[in-house]
C-alpha cells in the first residue's frame, strides 16, 4: 500500500523549492522581455516569452547591469522558484542581451545614461605612463589577441614585468570575472597600467563589454586602463570608459611601449645632427682663429667619440634586450597561469610548444 506524503502548504512549497534547487542549481534561459517594470526602486519584474509560452522573472535592481526594455531578446542565468503564493518564477542573477538588435538597443540606452553621469568625460581621461616597467593584463590567455599582444610587446621593447589574470571574455560570467581582476590589480598594486584585451568576434561575443557594472568598474579604476577589444570598427561601452581605447590588442601593445628600433634610429639622427652642428662650429672656430683650432678640434672630436660610445652602448643594450637574442641564449618565453593543471605556451628559438603544469614549488635561494 502506497503511503502518500502529507504537507502543509508552506511545507509543500519548501519541498518543491528544495527539489528545484537540487535538480537545477542554475539554468540559462533565453527569450523576449515583456511587461518589464521596476517596483519601489528596488525590484525588477518581467516576463520571458517564447511564442505562447511565458515565465515570470524577478531580480534585485542593483543586479541589473543592462538597459532592459520590452521586446529585447535576452539570456538570463537564474534559479527556478515556487513563490509562497504558488506562482512559478525565475530568480535572475545575471542577464545579457542577445541578437544584434537587442545588443544595439542596450548599447544606446546605457550609453546615454552613463554619458549623462559623466563616465565618458574626456577631461577625466588619464595619460598612460611614458616609461612602463610593469603591466597588468586581463584577457583569455588562450585567445589569439592575447598572444598577438605579447608578441608585439616583446618585439617593440622587451624586459617588462607582465602580470596576467586569465578570465572569460564573452558570455554571462565574463563581466564579473573581469571586474574581480580589476579590483585585484587596484588593491594589490605592483602594476602601472591595466590592459583589458579581447580579439575580434560577433556582437554577441563582444556584448560582455557593454555590461554596466563592468563599465563603472573601469571608470572607477585607480590605475589607468587601456582597452584593446575587437577590431577597429568595434566600439563598446568599456572602450568609452577606459582612459585609452586601442583599436585591437596589437594596437594596445603599440600604445604601451616604444619601438626600440625607432628609438635607436632617432638616437642616430640626433647624433648626425650633433655632428653637423659641431662641424659647423669647428669651421667657424677655424675662421675665427687658427691659433685655437687644435684645442677646439680636439675637444669636439672628444665629444663626438663620447657620443658614439654612448650610442654604441645603447645599441648593444637594446639588441641584448630583444626577445630573439634572449631565445638564442637558450631561454624561452612562457605565458599562462603557473598553477597545476594549467596550460602554458612556450616559445623557444626554433619551436612553439604547449605544456601542462604538473607541479609548482618555490625556488630555493
Amino acid at each position: 500500500m502506497t503511503i502518500e506524503p502529507k504537507f502543509t502548504v508552506s511545507e509543500f512549497i519548501e519541498v518543491c523549492n528544495q527539489t528545484l534547487e537540487y535538480g537545477f542549481t542554475g539554468v540559462i534561459v533565453e527569450g523576449e522581455v515583456a511587461s518589464f517594470k521596476v517596483n519601489q526602486g528596488k525590484w525588477v519584474f518581467f516576463d520571458l516569452k517564447e511564442g505562447e509560452s511565458s515565465i515570470s522573472c524577478f531580480m534585485p535592481l542593483f543586479q541589473l547591469s543592462v538597459a532592459l526594455s520590452d521586446g529585447m531578446r535576452v539570456q538570463v542565468r537564474a534559479t527556478p522558484r515556487l513563490t509562497r503564493w504558488g506562482k512559478f518564477s525565475l530568480t535572475v542573477q545575471k542577464i545579457r542581451p542577445v541578437g544584434e538588435g537587442s545588443i544595439k538597443k542596450n548599447f544606446e540606452l546605457l550609453k546615454r545614461k552613463l554619458a549623462a553621469e559623466g563616465l565618458f568625460d574626456p577631461a577625466k581621461k588619464r595619460a598612460l605612463p611614458t616609461s612602463l616597467t610593469s603591466i597588468g593584463i586581463i584577457s583569455s590567455t588562450n585567445a589569439a589577441g592575447y598572444l598577438d599582444f605579447l608578441k608585439i610587446l616583446n618585439n617593440r621593447w622587451g624586459g617588462l614585468k607582465l602580470f596576467t589574470i586569465n578570465t572569460q571574455v564573452q558570455g554571462l560570467s565574463a563581466p564579473d570575472q573581469i571586474i574581480r581582476a580589476l579590483e585585484y590589480f587596484n588593491q594589490r598594486g605592483g602594476v602601472e597600467v591595466i590592459a583589458i584585451l579581447r580579439g575580434g568576434g560577433s556582437a554577441d561575443d563582444l556584448s560582455a563589454f557593454n555590461d554596466e557594472a563592468l563599465v563603472r568598474a573601469i571608470a572607477a579604476s585607480r590605475l589607468p586602463v587601456i582597452t584593446g577589444i575587437g577590431h577597429e570598427i568595434d566600439e563598446s561601452l568599456a572602450d568609452l570608459a577606459a582612459d585609452v581605447r586601442a583599436s585591437t590588442p596589437s594596437n594596445a601593445a603599440e600604445w604601451l611601449v616604444r619601438d626600440r628600433h625607432a628609438v635607436l634610429e632617432q638616437t642616430r639622427l640626433q647624433l648626425q645632427r650633433a655632428k653637423q652642428r659641431l662641424t659647423a662650429a669647428l669651421d667657424d672656430a677655424i675662421l675665427a682663429t687658427r691659433r685655437q683650432m687644435s684645442d677646439i678640434a680636439s675637444e669636439i672630436l672628444h665629444h663626438i667619440e663620447l657620443n658614439l660610445q654612448h650610442i654604441q652602448a645603447s645599441e648593444k643594450l637594446l639588441t641584448s634586450l630583444s626577445p630573439e637574442a634572449t631565445l638564442r641564449r637558450g631561454y624561452a618565453i612562457i605565458s599562462g597561469k603557473l598553477s597545476p593543471g594549467e596550460t602554458l605556451n612556450i616559445i623557444t628559438q626554433d619551436q612553439t610548444l604547449t605544456a601542462k603544469v604538473t607541479h609548482v614549488k618555490p625556488r630555493k635561494s
